[in-house]
């Protein structure tokens, strides 16, 4: 992608101000539509009136196009400000948008530690800029019924990049999940070629070492084995002391382990429901769900793990890891770098870390939970009106979706920022990410705009750029855990009605509320599992059976729309 000559000139860019006035009313989506489908239509029938709504659009533009405007847009977007690398108005990112696509930005900006309340808030008020970014699939149910988010199940016929990737990587499956009630979804995802799992242990691979202990233990088994021979050898300490615990109990960890395990937990919990190859059943009320947390139980009563690492601190956890008062430890392929100079800032010079690929467990040695679609970006209804519409949709399918928008996003421009040789990029002299290019002055991400959750999905690419930016040892990791595990599938749609979506909202977060509490205690010990009934019964009690019924009945609802062949619309 070739840059302007002038790579300094100062884009058009405007931030807004953050307040927003409250609207009389949010737009109705069904005065704006005429005639539209969605991508369940595969004849393509059906089609969007885009009269007076193409300034700007290319007549010709498809896969392998690079889009440029014909005329000067500017797109308004509700911007997500990280403060790492927080926006500046000269990032090359912008300029070179600028230069060569004829695009700048009319930037609402909100800090990230506030963002899902911010951008709730912006939304409801029906003020909404055209590009809404960083969402996670499933973040936007809660703004469907008020009507402020376009469809973009109707549009993506627009997007051929969209489309081919959708195509290739065999993705309408995974995007028919998200569906709506009214049969379409309203969040653009980001699309990943391949997993990219990032979370698992990390050990002190010099300890195990020292003891004779494997850094691949196939089982949660073997690896409670070694954690015995590590707790023998240093009877004081406790081999695991964990993190990402003070929110939810123990998050990552429960995770990651939980697919071994037949079931989800920790972050991954979601709704609270697990689709068991049948029906839905509550995850929390489960045999395998009462196995992961019997394992964890295990592990703090025999003195393996420290009953702290639920609900300690990150700072604490990473601090007893550091000064060798643990030796295991929860981690992702970034926060490894840190453990690393954390043992080295105290001395222990000699100390090695390595991630050790996740363990089996009861369901299966080679299972992994995950998928392929990301976070995203969401469309304001209101897109759909703006002059420049098509041209919006044209840039949005270049820039999230096509190789050449997904590698100016992550890697700058060719020639200023990276250089090429067959598939291999190169940083030039001056800049850097990860400590790929030691020395150099600028960051990718906080002087270039580039690597930004914003312009990106961070875990959507192809898989040469997923792992274009990766060190030996996490590309080493990914690799294994991709050629040895199985994804476990998703489970069907199942799209509430927003009656029964108000409903759900208020039984779900009564459950997972109870849930949380009562694994913290099952897994510290404040609670015997021999009251596992007991707690069950409480979540027969907090509307448990109401709540599956409800969301079964909805998946057979929308499984006979589908099954009919009808417009489940």
């Amino acid at each position: 992608m070739a840059q302007h000559p002038d790579a300094t000139m100062r884009p058009r860019l405007r931030k807004r101000r953050s307040a927003v006035a409250i609207a009389a009313g949010v737009v109705t989506f069904g005065l704006v539509l005429t005639g539209c489908t969605d991508a369940s239509d595969p004849d393509g029938e059906g089609s969007f009136d885009f009269s007076g709504k193409e300034v700007g659009a290319m007549s010709d533009f498809t896969v392998g196009t690079t889009f440029k405007a014909t005329e000067p847009v500017e797109f308004s977007m509700l911007y997500r400000d990280h403060e790492a690398y927080p926006l500046k108005e000269d990032w090359p990112i912008l300029t070179a948008l600028d230069a060569n696509q004829n695009v700048s930005f009319d930037f609402e900006v909100k800090p990230r530690s506030d963002w899902a309340q911010a951008r709730s808030t912006v939304i409801a008020a029906g003020e909404s800029p055209e590009i809404v970014t960083v969402s996670y699939p499933g973040e936007e149910t809660q703004f469907v019924a008020g009507g402020a988010l376009l469809p973009v199940s109707d549009f993506v016929q627009y997007m051929p990049n969209y489309q081919d990737k959708v195509e290739k990587w065999g993705l309408q499956g995974d995007l028919d999940n998200l569906r709506q009630a009214d049969g379409k979804y309203y969040i653009l995802p980001s699309f990943a070629e391949i997993l990219r799992p990032q979370y698992t242990y990390a050990v002190r691979a010099d300890i195990f070492t020292e003891l004779g202990l494997s850094l691949e233990p196939k089982t949660f088994d073997e690896f409670a084995e070694e954690l015995e021979a590590v707790k023998k050898a240093y009877p004081d300490k406790f081999p695991i002391s964990d993190r990402w615990t003070d929110a939810d109990p123990l998050g990552a960890t429960l995770n990651f382990a939980a697919p071994s395990f037949g079931t989800n937990a920790g972050w991954g919990y979601g709704d609270g429901t697990w689709w068991n190859g049948s029906e839905f059943v509550y995850t929390g009320a489960t045999d395998e769900y009462k196995n992961l947390i019997s394992y964890y139980a295990g592990l703090v009563s025999d003195g393996l793990m420290d009953p702290a690492s639920v609900g300690q601190s990150d700072d604490q956890a990473k601090a007893k890891f550091a000064n060798s008062e643990s030796f295991v430890i929860a981690t992702n392929d970034q926060e490894i770098l840190t453990l690393r100079s954390a043992l080295t800032e105290v001395g222990n010079t000699d100390a090695e870390v390595a991630m050790i690929r996740v363990p089996g467990g009861p369901a299966g040695e080679n299972l992994q939970a995950g998928g392929r679609l990301g976070a995203g970006i969401l469309l304001s209804s209101k897109a759909a009106e703006s002059e420049h519409f098509k041209a919006l949709l044209q840039f949005v399918d270049w820039l999230y979706y096509s190789d050449e928008g997904l590698e100016f996003a992550k890697w700058g421009v060719e020639g200023e920022q990276f250089t090429k040789s067959g598939d291999t990029r190169t940083f030039t002299a001056d800049w850097d990410r990860n400590g790929l290019n030691p020395g150099a002055p600028k960051a990718l991400n906080v002087d270039g705009g580039f690597s930004n959750g914003v312009f990106m999905g961070t875990e959507g690419s192809t898989s040469d750029l997923l792992l274009s930016m990766a060190r030996e040892e996490t590309v080493d990791f990914i690799n294994d855990m991709v050629s040895t595990k199985t994804q476990l599938p998703s489970a069907p749609a199942a799209p509430l009605t927003d009656i029964e979506q108000e409903q759900a909202s208020i039984w779900r977060t009564a459950l997972k509320d109870h849930v949380w509490q009562a694994t913290a205690q099952f897994i510290t010990g404040q609670r015997p599992l021999s009251e596992w009934d007991a707690y069950v019964s409480e979540l027969e009690g907090l509307n448990l059976q109401q709540y599956i019924d409800l969301v079964n009945s909805a998946q057979k609802r929308q499984a006979d729309a589908l099954a009919g062949g009808g417009d489940e619309k």
